[in-house]
C-alpha cells in the first residue's frame, strides 16, 4: 500500500509487520492472536488516516493484452539499416506484422527487390554517403524508431597479414555509417519529441576474436557510440541500446558456413583446418550449446525499441547463449 499525505500534521506511526519462521504447534494460538492485534492497529491507523483526508492507494501491474502485443508498434515509423541482409529481412516482417510502417535500408538494390511485405518501404542507400542518408531521412517524415544494422564483416586474416584498405572499408561502413545513419536519424526524432535506436553490435566487440581485427574494432566502437549517444539524446528523448549477438544461426545457412571456412583456411592457430571441427568448438563454447535463431535477436531488438523497455538506454543485451 501507498500513502500519500495531504496533511501537514506528522502521519501517525503505523505498526512494522514481520515475517518470522512458522511457530511449532504449540505456539500457533499464540502467535495468532498477537497477529490479529496487530492487523487491529493497523487498521485502527489507516482508519485514523482516512480521517485526516489521506488516501491509501494500491499500485498494480498491468500486463498488455496477446492483442496489444501484437500491435505494439502501430502508428510507428522504423528505419532499419542493412536491409537485404536476414537481420533486415526477418526484423521488417516482425515489425510490419505488428503495426509499424517500415523502411527498409541497404545499398544492394537487388536484394531490396527480392523483398515483398505489407507495410515496408525500400531504399537503396549507401550509409557512407551522407547526402544519401539524409535524402532516406527526408523521406521518411517523422521517424520513431531505429535500428542501426548495417555492416560488413571483413577480412579474416590474422593481424600480420591483415589488408589494410579492407580494415579502413569496415570502419566506413560500420562506425563512420552507423554514425551518419544515427546522427541523421536523431536529428529528426529530436524535432517530433524522442524515439529509440538500437544498435546492432557484437559479442566479437567484447572478446576479441582472433583474425577478425576490424571487424572486433568497429563492434567495440559501436558499443562505446551507443553508451555517449544515449547520454547526448537522453535530455532529447531518444534512448539508445545495443544488441549484441553471437554465433547465430541456421547452421545451413550461407553466412554461418562461410565463417567457419574462412576461420579454417586463416592459418590461425586458433581455429583448425577443418570448418566442421571450427563449427563444432564454437558451438561447444557457448553455455547453452546451441546456435541462437535469427528471430531470438530480432526479439531483443523489438523489446529494446518498445515501451517496455522505457527506462533502459545506454546499455548493451547480449544475445549470445551465456557467451560474454
Amino acid at each position: 500500500i501507498f500513502i500519500r499525505g495531504s496533511s501537514s500534521a506528522a502521519p501517525p506511526v503505523l505498526p512494522v509487520l514481520k515475517y518470522t519462521r512458522r511457530p511449532p504447534v504449540q505456539q500457533r494460538s499464540t502467535a495468532t492472536a498477537h497477529k490479529k492485534s496487530i492487523m487491529a492497529a493497523a487498521l485502527r491507523s489507516l482508519q485514523k488516516l482516512g480521517s485526516l483526508g489521506v488516501a491509501a492507494t494500491t499500485l498494480s501491474y498491468n500486463k498488455p493484452s496477446a492483442c496489444g502485443q501484437r500491435r505494439r508498434f502501430e502508428g510507428k515509423t522504423i528505419v532499419i539499416t542493412g536491409g537485404g541482409g536476414t537481420f533486415g529481412r526477418v526484423g521488417a516482417r516482425y515489425f510490419a506484422e505488428r503495426g509499424a510502417k517500415v523502411v527498409l535500408v541497404d545499398v544492394n538494390r537487388a536484394a531490396l527487390d527480392q523483398i515483398h511485405e505489407d507495410g515496408v518501404t525500400t531504399c537503396a542507400c549507401d550509409v557512407r554517403d551522407p547526402a544519401q542518408v539524409q535524402a532516406v531521412v527526408d523521406a521518411c517524415g517523422r521517424i520513431d524508431l531505429l535500428w542501426n544494422n548495417a555492416g560488413y564483416q571483413g577480412a579474416m586474416k590474422p593481424l600480420l597479414d591483415y589488408p589494410g584498405d579492407d580494415f579502413q572499408r569496415v570502419m566506413d561502413i560500420n562506425v563512420v555509417g552507423a554514425f551518419q545513419v544515427l546522427q541523421a536519424c536523431a536529428k529528426n526524432m529530436a524535432a517530433h519529441g524522442g524515439g529509440a535506436i538500437v544498435q546492432t553490435g557484437s559479442v566479437a566487440g567484447l572478446r576479441g576474436t582472433p583474425t577478425m581485427g576490424a571487424y572486433v574494432a568497429s563492434k567495440a566502437a559501436i558499443h562505446g557510440l551507443t553508451m555517449t549517444a544515449s547520454k547526448d539524446l537522453a535530455p532529447h528523448n531518444i534512448r539508445v541500446n545495443t544488441v549484441m549477438p553471437a554465433l547465430i544461426g541456421p547452421s545451413s545457412g550461407f553466412m554461418w558456413k562461410r565463417q567457419n571456412e574462412l576461420h579454417a583456411a586463416s592459418g590461425s592457430p586458433y581455429f583448425d583446418r577443418d570448418p566442421a571441427v571450427v563449427a563444432a568448438k564454437k558451438i561447444g563454447g557457448v553455455p547453452l550449446k546451441r546456435l541462437g535463431e535469427v528471430e531470438e535477436v530480432v526479439e531483443a531488438v523489438a523489446f529494446l525499441l518498445s515501451d517496455e523497455s522505457a527506462y533502459i538506454t545506454g546499455t548493451s543485451l547480449v544475445v549470445a547463449g551465456g557467451m560474454a
